[in-house]
């Protein structure tokens, strides 16, 4: 492995470096206006949610690497602090990276890109059309990291208002995963898109306690098939089955064709069991998979 002292390192070389590192990074693209009306449309990977109560976003105008200037959005966001928080997805991506080409103050980004500006209820801003969810914020704090080149400025948006648009709804009016059509910010002009056939769901660890990794028996924990992925579905189940369902798990067809194929071949036996265990992680079946290791 190699160690970068980022004190060592030209900014330019260290932002790229953490751009390809820390990935997929979601994209706020921010409208915002100044003390004029002009309007700013400007897209930031550097963007999170970071509070639900009080439902608060956060995204950062970095002041530029090559200049040490400042964002447009950044200057309307002193004079003018509100903002809309407007929701990037795939059939909007092109348009998104051409407003953020850095047109002279004054430039409508939505006119350049030829996104749909829609008026907005409680912001002077207006909204994305084309943005599958448009977040009407209230800005209550700009905290400046630094005064250098590359230094970020954290914006604390505070969301009021939420325009999500019905196509992207499931039948109890809930956000529907598979049909937003994420994209994401990676290093340099890399993105990537969130497709139903790249999702996959973990389970959360916090609904019960799962018997951690440390629990499995050593010839689990050192398997040479199963993955640390593997192993985290295992230790995520909340109890270990006993001798008697292991027992009986045992005489099941699947498991009996195993064991009789490999009678007297104790190398082969437990390769063969490891490799059903993992195909019944991948099936979704942990439990069985787990019972499947503790057979003798």
């Amino acid at each position: 492995m190699v160690t970068i002292n980022v004190a060592e390192l030209k900014t330019a070389d260290l932002h790229s470096y953490m751009q390809y590192a820390i990935a997929p990074r979601p994209i706020c693209l921010a409208s915002t206006m100044d003390a004029e009306g002009n309007v700013n449309l400007s897209p930031f990977s550097f963007f999170n949610m970071f509070s639900s109560n009080p439902p608060l976003c956060i995204f950062s105008p970095c002041r530029r690497v090559r200049d040490n200037t400042t964002k447009h959005t950044l200057q309307n966001l002193h004079e003018v602090p509100e903002c809309v928080i407007n929701i990037v997805n795939y059939d909007m991506v092109q348009q998104v990276s051409l407003a953020s080409v850095e047109y002279p103050k004054g430039v409508n980004e939505f006119v350049k890109s030829g996104l749909t500006p829609l008026p907005s209820q409680l912001v002077k801003p207006p909204r994305v059309g084309e943005s599958p969810v448009q977040m009407e914020c209230v800005v209550k704090q700009i905290i400046p990291l630094g005064d250098q080149a590359g230094a970020g400025n954290l914006i604390l948006a505070e969301v009021k208002l939420i325009h999500v648009s019905e196509h992207i709804l499931d039948a109890n009016g809930q956000i529907d995963q598979l049909k937003v059509n994420h994209v994401a910010r990676l290093g340099g002009d890399w993105y990537c898109r969130v497709t139903p056939d790249n999702l996959f769901k973990v389970p959360k660890p916090n609904i019960h306690i799962g018997i951690g990794v440390d629990t499995l028996p050593r010839h689990v924990r050192l398997s040479t098939v199963l993955t640390g992925n593997d192993l985290g579905q295992l230790g995520n189940l909340t109890t270990v089955p006993g001798d008697r369902e292991v027992a009986e798990y045992a005489a099941s067809d699947a498991i009996k064709e195993i064991l009789d194929a490999t009678i007297g071949d104790s190398h082969t036996r437990d390769l063969q069991l490891h490799l059903k265990a993992k195909q019944l992680i991948a099936e979704g079946k942990p439990m069985e998979a787990l019972m499947t290791l503790l057979i003798d």
